[in-house]
């Protein structure tokens, strides 16, 4: 059986430079001179020589309600349908327990699609007021 052998120049050893003249020749392919051709050369990230920098350009003024938003995952009337059994609780806790509700910082939002026939008691949840009167119109609660 014949072996596989690489063309010869497919691998080519990594040009270590800036390790004295014998790497590369005399400027070892850092250039004549200058701040990048020392060893510790170069700029900070951001640095524009000398020239007011973006970052310091563009203005940072004003509030920003990032911190403070809720974000709401939508669960359908067909996924309560499917995971709860008749009579249970619908809370932030067991629609995560059931794997509806996922991350640490979501909230639920109940909407109206699919239908629902079971008798559920929902709390501390925030529904939409079609969902609502089908949870009711179902014999459950809203609390």
């Amino acid at each position: 059986m014949a072996q596989i052998v690489k063309p010869f120049g497919a691998t080519k050893k990594k040009t270590i430079v800036g390790r004295g003249a014998s790497s590369k020749g005399r400027a070892c392919g850092r250039g004549h001179d200058g701040q990048n051709s020392r060893s510790g050369g170069g700029v900070r990230l951001g640095f524009e020589g000398g020239q007011m920098p973006l970052y310091r350009r563009v203005a940072s003024r004003g509030f920003s309600n990032a911190p403070f938003k809720v974000t709401y995952q939508a669960v359908g009337l067909m996924d309560l349908e499917n995971a709860y059994e008749e009579g249970e609780v619908v809370n932030d806790a067991t629609l995560r327990e059931k794997g509806l509700l996922k991350g640490k910082d979501t909230s639920a939002k109940i909407l109206a699609n699919g239908e629902l026939t079971k008798k559920l008691t929902v709390e501390g949840v925030k529904l939409s007021k079609p969902a609502s009167e089908k949870i009711v119109a179902a014999g459950g609660e809203v609390k």
